[in-house]
């Protein structure tokens, strides 16, 4: 059995280790910018999944815009749910569609009765450009089940930081070239008490390791 680690959350928040994933190009190019991000990442990322926190997050009290433009309550509509959450930008070249595809083929291998269980939701980082319309052709061409969130950008960024992400405003190069910086951290939130035990970095995002993990999330247990 794999052994399972287990860390504070302020041992997250203070560690600073995993790097903040900086995209940028004409419509989102790649690229490393930033300083670091609030998670610690496995020291054998192809090898383990989700960190399990002794001290996990509570949910961000966020409410933001959906993407058929109405009101959305991150707690009250997800509350007593199993949720995986993700902050991130539909002009991302790499991580961003990469970890949401992962999710999408880890969900598909779930029974019908888990599927309809696992909420996704995907809180956008670039908010300017991201906008309800955008958002939702994104996310269907990734799982129409997921949910995609934007609205204001300090909004979105202070709700990102209760839970250990950084994100940082997009911003324009000399080249033309648009560079956003966004932690990469997935959080599993347990349907038991609506906070996320367990996070995933970047590198343990594979649909092996979700298709694995996601059963005991959905039921509200560690992996």
């Amino acid at each position: 059995m794999r052994k399972t680690t287990t860390l504070t959350a302020a041992a997250l928040a203070t560690a600073g280790v995993l790097a903040l994933a900086g995209c940028g190009g004409p419509g989102g190019g790649s690229g490393q910018e930033g300083g670091s991000d609030k998670a610690v990442a496995s020291s054998e990322p192809q090898k383990k999944g989700g960190v399990v926190l002794d001290q996990p997050f509570e949910k961000p009290d966020l409410t933001l815009t959906d993407t058929k433009g109405e009101e959305y309550d991150l707690i009250e509509e997800t509350k007593g749910k199993p949720v995986l959450m993700y902050f991130g930008y539909t002009h991302c070249p790499d991580v961003c569609p990469l970890t949401m595809s992962n999710i999408a083929v880890a969900r598909s291998k779930l029974t019908a009765e888990q599927k309809k269980k696992l909420q996704v939701v995907f809180v956008t980082s670039d908010p300017e450009r991201d906008k309800p319309k955008e958002l939702g052709s994104w996310l269907r061409g990734q799982d129409p089940s997921f949910t995609g969130l934007t609205g204001d950008f300090d909004t979105i960024r202070a709700g990102a930081r209760t839970v250990g992400v950084s994100i940082e405003p997009s911003y324009e190069k000399k080249n033309g070239d648009v560079v956003s910086t966004h932690g990469a951290q997935l959080l599993a939130f347990s349907p038991k008490d609506d906070k996320a035990h367990v996070i995933y970095t970047e590198g343990n995002t594979t649909p092996e390791i979700l298709e694995k993990e996601l059963p005991a999330i959905i039921k509200g247990e560690k992996p």
